[in-house]
């Protein structure tokens, strides 16, 4: 089913059901994938496939960039939205809630058994001589890296909501990427400033993904720490105050990391930090696919315009949003933030990336692809106006001179 030719059906409430309440239970795949990998690769040593089983120590950039991508094309667009009169009963359903939950304990547990195995010296069990070879660990790194960065999908689920169980749950989540101010610059920084110039976490018209993520980086975790300051101000607290969330955060990512080394040894420091730089790289990619070129008009007062759904790209692409819990329906997310992942909807009038997140993100590491496939689609979006489009500042000439091209063509 091509995303070309689906359309959106409306169902009558009394025959609506969620046919996708039990496939909900696959966003479990990434922060179990690692032991289906050690599985793959007991079975495969054990008929002598030995030269082939090391592959599956790198199961999550296979996920990501293989199979994703191959699943959103083959199963396309979800196409159809909850109705509005069942929504207050699939909002307080907790079902879906403690979906969210189950992936915290396999996370922990996951991260724990790939510190066992970046430093055991006698894997037999698994029908290898002696550990694993420095390939094997950089791929398990970067597999548990994966989970991370979905973590902080998780986390930011979490997150918005008002529950403080669910909130300290979305700090323990972020921790293993050492990401945990995201939980402030995210929900009080990128929220009130999305789609405008002044959001490190939106990209620009014209803006490489590279020249983006430094910008994000660093950006978000500056806006992070000022934010927070000026709340303990107000509290009328030191900054150094255990309640500060983006230090007690930390503290978190630091008390991890110690008692992991302490138990596994120095060795599988390095590769803690590969994991999380890998981790939160992966939620800087999307960061950059969602809001790419969008711009929220100024008002006469100097402020900007409410945020609506024409302000995300979204993507209604079914097998990613069960992976990220309706991450891809972006555009509803930023106009309702406090909602809930199963009653997100997908409007046609928002801005539409032409794949799902997973095939995204390999594109966005590619500029001339990226710009190639995206460029048109801000240029349509707004008609050709280039003063509504949020454009690079640096690139400016050259991106004026592009949109004055896309739209003659």
């Amino acid at each position: 089913m091509s995303s070309q030719t689906h359309e959106r059906t409306p169902v009558p409430v009394e025959e609506w059901h969620d046919r996708k309440r039990h496939l909900w239970l696959f966003g479990l795949v990434a922060p179990t994938a690692v032991f289906l990998a050690i599985g793959l690769v007991a079975g495969f040593n054990a008929v002598g496939l030995d030269a082939i089983s090391p592959v599956f120590w790198w199961i999550g950039p296979i996920l990501i960039f293989g199979i994703l991508p191959v699943l959103d094309r083959f199963f396309g667009p979800d196409g159809e939205n909850p109705p509005e009169e069942v929504m207050e009963a699939l909002e307080n359903d907790k079902y879906y809630r403690y979906c969210t939950y189950a992936f915290i304990p396999f996370q922990i547990a996951s991260l724990v058994m790939a510190c066992y195995l970046w430093t055991a010296s006698d894997l037999s069990w698994l029908g290898i001589d002696g550990g694993l070879g420095l390939v094997s660990k950089i791929g398990l790194a970067f597999s548990i890296g994966l989970m991370g960065g979905v973590g902080i999908n998780t986390a930011h689920e979490l997150g918005h909501k008002k529950d403080s169980l669910e909130r300290w749950l979305s700090k323990i989540t972020l921790a293993q990427t050492f990401y945990g101010h995201f939980y402030v610059e995210h929900n009080r920084g990128h929220h009130v400033r999305v789609a405008t110039p002044e959001d490190p976490a939106s990209s620009r018209f014209g803006e490489s993904f590279w020249r983006f993520l430094p910008r994000s980086v660093w950006g978000s975790l500056r806006s992070s720490v000022e934010l927070e300051r000026s709340r303990m101000k107000r509290l009328e607290r030191s900054f150094f105050h255990p309640s500060n969330d983006v230090l007690n955060s930390w503290v978190m990512s630091i008390a991890l990391f110690a008692v992991l080394t302490a138990v596994f040894g120095w060795g599988v420091l390095p590769f803690l930090i590969i994991q999380a730089i890998y981790g939160f790289s992966l939620l800087e990619t999307v960061n950059y696919l969602e809001h790419y070129g969008l711009l929220r008009a100024k008002r006469e007062n100097g402020k900007y315009e409410r945020t609506t759904p024409q302000h995300s790209w979204n993507s209604d692409h079914i097998v990613t949003n069960i992976f990220l819990y309706h991450l891809q329906r972006h555009s509803d997310h930023h106009a309702n933030p406090t909602r809930r992942y199963q009653t997100l909807r997908s409007f046609e009038e928002s801005p539409n990336l032409p794949s799902g997140y997973a095939s995204m993100i390999t594109v966005a590491y590619f500029p001339p692809l990226w710009r190639k496939v995206m460029d048109r689609r801000v240029v349509e979006h707004y008609g050709g106006d280039a003063t509504k489009i949020n454009i690079e500042p640096s690139r400016r000439a050259a991106a004026l001179a592009r949109i004055d091209a896309l739209s003659a063509s």
